[in-house]
């Protein structure tokens, strides 16, 4: 860990005493029914970020402050322009106590009926969410969820827009992640850094200190689903500091040579899983639940953070209700499940 990295974020008294003190209300709150929930109940441990504090790379690992390698587990929502009613305060406590996730990833769409129609209210949802799991004591990977058209530069002057007044916001914080490109694709590894060195100053203006996600050529397959792979990052990396690469995969269509590339990329390169499906890459179809087990067994070896997609009652089999669970609020009945949802809650605490 970089020694001027460390004093940075030990900067933030303010931002943690104020975080300690919503903590400690909300176990006040609870009280005894708390203490008795057991050591499975994630709501009675430490929250995440109370836990390991403000992030920053180190080598190829993301580092709490005290500098032990963190792996962060979590969900990604959906897009919100059509799952905002997903995310609530109640399935937050879902999320945050009964599954015992560290991390949500906040998809912010900027087409599909996303960001670029109505950037005031789909900054105030993000914001929203980002304070709901701040209260929780999660980390925020802040999605900018660029997809179609696949190259980022179409869209700089709105991700300068967007990340500008999301920093605003919350730059003091200290546990916001700022995923800066979801998906590229049709561009080159050259198209991306020099979308995401123009990008990053502007995250860094609002805050210096946060964890920058730089997403990879082909979907963010680190290069594989074009042709290529970690290699053209490695020889020209992104010139800035604190900055991790993306890789995305689904299960069932993603196997050997996409968990290989994994596997070496990790040991070159920072990397953070920050989308992923037991499912086809179409986010539906049927599963492949040991291929998929495989994938997470060498990220907790590695310490690869990663977020599964996604958090709503989509019909698709990638999505963790069932239709109809969000507007019902019943996120906490076993029933409410899919298959995936199943399988990937029982994992992520």
């Amino acid at each position: 860990m970089e020694p001027a990295a460390t004093d940075r974020r030990r900067r933030r008294p303010g931002w943690r005493a104020l975080l300690a003190g919503v903590l400690a209300t909300g176990a006040a709150v609870a009280g005894a029914s708390l203490a008795s929930a057991g050591e499975n109940d994630r709501a009675a441990d430490v929250a995440p970020f109370a836990e390991h504090g403000a992030l920053a790379v180190c080598g190829t690992a993301l580092c709490g402050e005290s500098g032990e390698p963190v792996q962060l587990r979590g969900m990604s929502t959906h897009g919100t322009q059509w799952y905002e009613q997903c995310v609530t305060e109640e399935s937050l406590d879902v999320l945050a106590h009964d599954w015992g996730a560290g991390v949500i990833r906040v998809s912010t769409y900027v087409q599909e009926d996303g960001y670029e129609t109505d950037p005031a209210y789909f900054t105030d949802v993000a914001s929203r969410i980002i304070d709901q799991a701040t209260e929780r004591g999660l980390y925020v990977i802040v999605d900018w969820h660029m997809l179609t058209p696949g190259d980022p530069n179409v869209n700089t002057e709105l991700a300068k827009q967007f990340f500008t007044e999301i920093t605003a916001r919350h730059g003091d914080q200290g546990n916001l992640l700022y995923e800066i490109a979801n998906e590229p694709n049709g561009v080159s590894w050259n198209g991306i850094k020099s979308y995401a060195e123009e990008v990053i100053p502007v995250v860094r203006a609002g805050d210096p200190d946060g964890v920058v996600l730089v997403g990879t050529r082909g979907w963010s397959s680190l290069g594989v689903s074009e042709g290529s792979d970690e290699s053209e990052i490695v020889a020209n990396p992104v010139n800035a500091d604190n900055v991790m690469y993306t890789f995305h995969f689904y299960a069932a269509s993603h196997q050997e040579g996409y968990l290989d590339t994994l596997d070496r990329a990790s040991d070159q390169l920072p990397i953070f899983v920050t989308e992923f499906g037991t499912e086809e890459y179409t986010g539906d179809g049927g599963h492949d639940f040991a291929y998929a087990q495989r994938y997470l067994d060498l990220m907790a070896e590695k310490n690869i953070g990663w977020t599964n997609w996604n958090f709503s009652d989509d019909f698709r089999s990638g999505a963790v209700f069932e239709p109809g669970t969000c507007d019902a609020g019943s996120w906490g009945d076993p029933g409410s499940l899919k298959e995936s949802g199943a399988w990937i809650s029982a994992r992520i605490g």
